[in-house]
């Protein structure tokens, strides 16, 4: 099948029922080859990436809006713009190929129709590009909610922050370094023809010049390497595990920041939980990749009483749902799914199993919470709010030459140090005073 029409019906399935393109991709790429699977991805994340700035270019060249059923069609168009716009195919090529996925979609009645937008864009591209820059929805390729949170959070950086999430993301590895050392690793990387840096404020992290297939990594298979952001990395330094720790991994799957842990401090007796199911599949096939073991839980983080032991834990990661804002350049479909009323939502969900956690820690325990969100709202606010009213939390600062400082942890924003947007925030239970 042209991987153009997989494409426009991949896109249209995160159009029109509103799934993330994580879930959707994977199917759909078995429907190609393997040599035409990176196009797939490329044209993809790359439509999601710019939709509204695409999306604001197609309405000033459409008499009409494209009805529901019709929106491969609608995906077909951003995509003919993004090739011509952005990958800098000839425009001749991008029409003429876009124009004939109308057959295989089985939308013919629309070949004319994709034709002519496409040429009228081809003639007007100048002018048409410009006045797109006039709105900040269309210059920026944000929703509007979004912008005006963030300039209202970050006032002098909002603008470096749009920019940095229209970024390509690098792929950054973690080395276990149970099994072999960063520098040695780094030498087997080179050896086939892939080169990295290291990161910068991880000593386990690199940094690939380019992307390449997860499962062509030397020793992947073997548990020597695994995918993770460089912000993402930095969960088991600050969670501070000690030999022997009993620890909570709320929220785990699909386990990255578990496994890290345990890489870091083998001797630990961890407790992997989250209610989903689908997700914990990943947690359990990462552990069995990096030969790591786990008492893994399917349950509710905020709903205790109907899983724990009574038995208090050393540590406790809480990785909070969360907007994901932080990961919007490796998740441009975030722009498209995110509302601004599901911040609010968001937000009180993390303030009850924050609530609901905090009694399963010892005195003296520590507990990280993790956002990978850019909005006060889930993170600075959040743990104020919380430390307000829980007379034994009390922060333990985070001194560290990454992220920006708030009244409580610290934010780091998309492009830092090529990392994503992450929150962290390190809270120690106090032991209650002696009669």
């Amino acid at each position: 099948m042209d991987v153009r029409a997989v494409a426009a019906m991949a896109l249209s399935e995160v159009f029109r029922q509103g799934h993330s393109l994580t879930s959707v991709l994977p199917r759909w790429q078995t429907q190609l080859s393997a040599k035409d699977r990176p196009l797939l991805q490329e044209l993809c994340y790359g439509v999601l990436r710019w939709q509204p700035r695409l999306d604001a270019l197609a309405s000033q060249l459409l008499k009409k809006p494209f009805k529901t059923k019709d929106m491969d069609v609608h995906a077909l168009v951003l995509l003919g713009f993004y090739q011509m716009i952005y990958l800098r195919v000839p425009d001749h090529a991008a029409v003429s190929a876009t124009v004939a996925v109308t057959t295989a979609l089985k939308k013919q009645w629309a070949r004319g129709l994709v034709n002519g937008v496409l040429r009228n864009f081809q003639r007007q591209s100048e002018s048409l590009l410009a006045t797109l820059d006039e709105s900040p929805v269309s210059r920026w390729a944000h929703p509007h909610w979004f912008i005006e949170k963030l300039r209202h959070a970050y006032p002098e950086q909002w603008q470096t922050v749009l920019a940095a999430n229209n970024q390509y993301p690098p792929l950054v590895l973690r080395v276990n370094r149970a099994k072999i050392s960063r520098d040695d690793y780094q030498q087997q990387l080179l050896a086939v023809g892939i080169e990295s840096k290291p990161t910068p404020h991880c000593k386990e992290g690199l940094i690939l010049t380019r992307a390449v297939d997860v499962e062509t990594l030397p020793g992947f298979v073997d548990g020597e390497v695994s995918v993770q952001d460089s912000a993402a990395q930095l969960a088991a330094g600050l969670l501070a595990a000690e030999p022997g720790d009993y620890i909570l991994d709320a929220c785990a799957a699909p386990g990255g920041k578990t496994a890290h842990v345990l890489e870091c401090q083998p001797t630990v007796e961890m407790v992997a939980l989250d209610q989903d199911g689908g997700r914990l599949e990943r947690l359990h096939n990462n552990l069995q990749r990096l030969q790591l073991q786990a008492t893994v839980v399917t349950a509710d983080a905020a709903a205790p009483e109907l899983w724990w032991d009574g038995r208090l834990f050393d540590r406790i990661m809480l990785d909070a749902p969360c907007s994901a804002t932080g990961v919007i350049r490796r998740h441009p479909d975030i722009k498209l799914l995110r509302r601004a009323d599901d911040i609010a939502v968001l937000a009180t969900l993390q303030g009850k199993i924050l609530r609901a956690l905090w009694p399963l820690l010892k005195p003296g325990g520590r507990l990280l919470y993790i956002t990978c969100s850019v909005l006060p709202q889930e993170n600075v606010r959040q743990l104020n709010a919380f430390c307000r009213e829980q007379g034994d939390a009390q922060e333990l600062l985070i001194s560290a030459p990454w992220g920006e400082a708030q009244t409580i942890g610290r934010q780091i924003l998309p492009g830092e140090s090529d990392m994503d947007g992450f929150y962290y925030a390190c809270l120690q239970k106090e032991a209650a005073p002696t009669p």
